[in-house]
């Protein structure tokens, strides 16, 4: 079956457009309800959102189609993604779901679910699921009577998580750091801070008053530039970025330079190693990892595992070969001693950890090694054809690989959540890569922008 719904990160689309309308969305909590029942009990599933307006129409939505099988539904409200991660393990419930966009815009939303284990679904769970939302079949009607489940909110849901959060510290005091937090008006606005404050830190917070409609706008971690003058102008220690549903995050230092993600799992890996903690000296990143942070892994005696682009594929190479951490250039970071999800705020907690253990600032932590040159560019498309299949587009991208070949490297993908095809291109001249990844970029334009 085609896939119409799943993406590389669940579903995700504009609000009020096919596939995150309320009639969609309400099969879609059936055919959840009816995916996870077991010998005709019915599930207990968890739901968190982010802080997205239409976060209200879509929980409701869901929540009666999950309650007309039968289900009993906890509701979290603004929670971060891995939050309901861990609630979801923690309370012994079937299966858990995040209602965000994560870095999208406003008007964007989306459906991630995880599995009784915190941990997002197969391809093979998600191809059912598709076919019980569009399924005709009538034995799978809604319950009546007793049959019909019920819904209630977790009262306690965000103080259960800032609790497991602040433990993975091991009570390190974070005393004496003065901190810029950017929370991106997302899921992290209220934890994010909390979690700081309750360990001893200095707190400032900013993009943390969200209106339903200003998530991701001008900051978090897909946009540093407010953070960066904050820490600037209030002379903090650190600066660190969620991005909407607190899944990841970006550092900067005191300068308000950046830390991006590579950086962050180097030297977090490191530390790891250090304490004999890194599951077989090992590494997994993806193929957007810059090839800087490989080497600079390798000399210091850390293997680096690549697999496709999503934390969900990191996850799955983790659990297949018994690695421990793993992460993506854009600050997805899964430490498997704690969580079975990238958490934004568990990876900024840990580098902060290591700044009071080592007593350095996050300059000298966070930039231990150089990056190659990378340049990435984001071209909106209006469909997404195979590249193989656009003889222009083709012809470009394996003209840059023979150009770079043993010296860069070309990567170009759609991404899984927008109509966006991106042209990384990677070497050790800047002049010769952004010429390069232009180039292929322009193609794309005129072929199919």
């Amino acid at each position: 079956m085609e896939r119409k719904l799943f993406g590389t990160d669940g579903i995700r689309g504009t609000a009020n457009r096919f596939p995150m309308t309320p009639e969609l969305v309400l099969r879609l909590g059936k055919a959840v309800a009816l995916h996870f029942e077991e010998k005709e009990k019915p599930p207990r599933v968890v739901i968190g959102k982010d802080t997205r307006l239409s976060g209200y129409m879509i929980e409701t939505a869901l929540t009666s189609g999950l309650v007309a099988m039968g289900a009993k539904v906890m509701l979290t409200g603004p929670l971060p993604t891995p939050a309901i991660s861990f609630l979801t393990r923690t309370l012994g419930a079937d299966a858990g779901i995040i209602i965000s966009a994560s870095h999208n815009p406003a008007k964007d939303n989306g459906i991630k679910i995880f599995d009784a284990r915190g941990m997002k679904l197969s391809d093979g769970d998600e191809h059912e699921i598709e076919g019980l939302v569009f399924s005709e079949d009538p034995s799978h009607s809604f319950h009546e009577g007793k049959g019909i489940g019920k819904a209630f909110r977790l009262e306690d849901a965000r103080q259960r998580y800032t609790e497991f959060v602040k433990s993975t510290v091991n009570g390190t005091s974070l005393g004496g750091l003065k901190v810029v937090i950017d929370c991106a008006n997302g899921a992290g606005y209220k934890v994010g801070p909390d979690t700081l404050s309750a360990l001893g830190a200095e707190v400032i917070a900013i993009n943390n008053k969200p209106d339903g409609m200003n998530i991701n706008l001008g900051g978090g971690a897909t946009d540093i530039r407010a953070l960066s003058g904050v820490i600037v102008e209030q002379g903090a220690d650190v600066g660190i970025a969620l991005d909407g549903d607190a899944d990841r995050v970006i550092i900067t230092d005191s300068t308000g330079a950046e830390i991006n993600g590579d950086k962050i799992m180097a030297c977090l890996a490191l530390d790891l190693k250090e304490k004999n903690r890194l599951a077989k000296d090992t590494v997994v990143a993806t193929v957007m990892s810059n090839s800087g942070f490989e080497s600079y892994m390798r000399g210091k005696g850390v293997e680096v595992v690549r697999t496709k682009v999503g934390d969900r594929y990191i996850i799955e190479e983790m659990k297949r070969n018994g690695f421990s951490f793993g992460g993506e250039q854009s600050g997805h970071i899964i430490y498997g001693d704690y969580s079975t999800t990238g958490d934004g705020i568990i990876t900024a907690l840990q580098f902060l950890r290591l700044m009071k253990e080592k007593g350095t600032s996050a300059s000298a932590l966070g930039n231990g090694f150089e990056l190659w040159p990378q340049v990435i560019l984001n071209v909106a498309v209006r469909e997404k054809r195979p590249f193989e299949d656009i003889p222009e587009v083709a012809a470009g991208i394996r003209s840059a690989q023979n150009a770079l070949s043993g010296r860069g490297r070309v990567l170009v993908r759609y991404s899984g959540t927008e109509n966006i095809a991106r042209v990384m291109v990677e070497g050790k001249g800047e002049a010769e890569i952004k010429k390069i990844a232009e180039s292929i970029a322009q193609k794309l334009r005129e072929e199919i922008g």
